[in-house]
């Protein structure tokens, strides 16, 4: 007991919070495999979920007791308030759908037929993934390097900012969907004119913030290189894109979003795969379990894709770790 009494208190302060949430999560587990549907209804894999509800509640309660002893655990305070909310929100949704009916079929199905949808067309989602990420992959990577190498160009030379810096003020404050008519024209496959889409919608900010910090690197910079002998090529690729890149990023992180609503309005029209055109396809079978099941996909691969970009920033600008805010 003395050993006990010894424990700072935000390791306590984490354990009850971790506790509080792992009780919500045997709450929601509960009310799932106990409490009966409502009249007429028959939902697949209840018991699945509650299984599911249940194993987040004991490995909640598990990592809270042991983040007693583990310092690395106790990230948990941290997060326990976020999952002690989700597991209400699961509890009311569950209850709103699935046990008394009290919102509308079939514009909010309950928890399990979501489920229900992940696991039995999971094929199609899968195949719907791979395609949404290629064609993001592709667009994404093309308006970046471009937007990036346009925008080293106008920052570093001012002729060539003369005559590209009113095109852009013309073109980029235009959204991407607004060419959706004349890409669809101009390009031969439904594909490469999705890929341009993305392109353009990813170009323009990376252009933009890539240009803004190629200008305003500090001129001393390039005095004291200048100095030890550098020559243009050096001063453009050791000293200029090295400054400009925390701007480089904040461009593709407002590029990527871009890209992402792009992609979902390009796949709905004109491409045959992908989680816009599976979107697009329950909407037209009034199939909202797999509609709200596509949604789920796209938040979690655009939550996935910004993270591995964060990753990649704190990669490549570690020696600016400290002074970055974001």
């Amino acid at each position: 007991m003395a050993a006990f009494r010894l424990l700072p208190v935000p390791a306590w302060t984490s354990c009850i919070r971790g506790l509080a949430a792992a009780a919500a999560w045997l709450a929601a587990a509960w009310l799932t495999a106990v409490w009966p549907d409502r009249p007429d209804t028959d939902w697949a894999y209840t018991r699945e979920l509650a299984v599911l509800f249940a194993a987040c509640a004991v490995a909640l309660g598990c990592a809270s007791l042991a983040g007693i002893c583990f310092g690395a655990l106790r990230r948990l305070r941290r997060s326990a308030p976020w999952l002690l909310a989700l597991a209400l929100f699961f509890l009311a949704w569950e209850a709103a759908t699935a046990k008394y009916g009290l919102l509308p079929l079939p514009f909010f199905p309950p928890p399990q037929a979501i489920l229900e949808v992940l696991i039995d067309d999971r094929a199609r989602l899968g195949d719907s993934i791979v395609a949404s990420l290629l064609l993001l992959a592709g667009g994404v990577a093309l308006g970046g390097s471009a937007g990036f190498v346009v925008g080293v160009t106008i920052g570093w030379s001012r002729a060539v900012g003369y005559w590209i810096h009113p095109l852009l003020r013309f073109i980029g404050p235009l959204p991407a969907t607004a060419w959706l008519p004349l890409a669809f024209f101009i390009f031969p496959s439904s594909h490469s004119a999705s890929t341009f889409l993305i392109a353009l919608a990813t170009g323009f900010p990376v252009t933009v913030l890539t240009w803004s910090g190629i200008a305003g690197v500090n001129s001393a910079y390039y005095d004291i290189a200048r100095t030890l002998g550098a020559g243009p090529s050096f001063l453009v690729l050791k000293v200029a894109i090295p400054a400009a890149m925390p701007h480089v990023f904040v461009g593709l992180f407002m590029g990527l979003g871009n890209s992402f609503a792009v992609l979902v309005v390009a796949e709905m029209l004109g491409v045959k795969s992908g989680l816009g055109w599976y979107l697009q396809w329950a909407q037209g079978w009034a199939a909202y379990a797999n509609m709200y099941a596509a949604l789920f996909i796209m938040a979690v691969v655009c939550s996935g894709v910004v993270t591995l970009l964060f990753r990649l920033r704190d990669r490549l600008l570690s020696w600016q770790r400290g002074l970055m805010r974001w």
